[in-house]
């Protein structure tokens, strides 16, 4: 599909980092665009007033926590009774955060899987016929560690890996009318709370590309799996500098 003013896209998590640089590329390109956030309602509002400063009506923020069932089914509900239509389901947001074996709970469970896997499945089966109406999309943001475990990250690592089974069913399930592809990123960014040069250069030495990657990286796959995929279903794009290489 090409942008038009008239496509809208939903991107959960979009109110910082990766989710607001997706919301800024798109919403550049055209879409109109649903900022999904949780806790950043500052920043969401911010990006919001900018999008609607330079083009009338062209964006809305959402507040939920994907954890609360009433309040994440809303959302598509809410999108169509200000935008009319669907077109592109991103599921970026995330929750991320160790869980040592003998130190993990039913509550870490049951954080990292309603982000990382509940909320993803369930916002896909209600926006998915929406979807199909415009021969839309659901791109899924991964992680290369759904592929290859994290130490430390057992349960992170088995939710991300249940929303790639989620983009290859579903691929399945919702064609031929909605396509359904995945990006599994490596490092983009460093994590907000730091990390010491030493962590960050194993990282780089893991990498064979040499360097961490850029939120630009995300934005140009994101696009492609959008606008130019138009023969792809059920993949799963590692924008990683080879690190799953290694």
């Amino acid at each position: 599909m090409m942008p038009n003013d008239s496509a809208v896209v939903l991107i959960t998590g979009a109110g910082r980092r990766i989710g607001a640089a997706l919301a800024a590329d798109l919403h550049g390109r055209g879409y109109r665009v649903v900022l999904h956030y949780q806790n950043s309602a500052a920043e969401a509002a911010a990006l919001c007033a900018d999008f609607n400063q330079a083009r009338p009506d062209s964006a809305i923020a959402l507040q939920a926590d994907l954890g609360d069932a009433t309040r994440r089914d809303a959302l598509v509900p809410a999108v169509l009774a200000h935008f009319g239509r669907l077109d592109v389901l991103i599921n970026n947001a995330s929750s991320f955060f160790p869980t040592p074996i003998g130190n993990s709970s039913d509550a870490d469970w049951d954080v990292l899987f309603d982000a990382n896997a509940r909320a993803p499945f369930f916002l896909s089966q209600a926006a998915a016929p929406h979807l199909a109406r415009h021969k839309g999309c659901i791109v899924n943001l991964l992680d290369i560690f759904a592929e290859r475990p994290k130490p430390g990250h057992t349960l992170y690592g088995m939710a991300k890996a249940a929303q790639g089974m989620l983009t290859q069913s579903l691929a399945l399930e919702l064609a031929p009318e909605v396509r359904v592809n995945a990006i599994a990123p490596g490092a983009i960014l460093w994590p907000e709370s730091g990390k010491s040069d030493a962590q960050k250069q194993t990282i780089l030495d893991a990498t064979p590309l040499a360097r961490i990657g850029d939120v630009d990286d995300i934005c140009k796959a994101v696009r492609f799996l959008i606008e130019d995929a138009t023969y792809c279903t059920g993949q799963i794009l590692a924008v990683d500098g080879g690190r799953l290489l290694r």
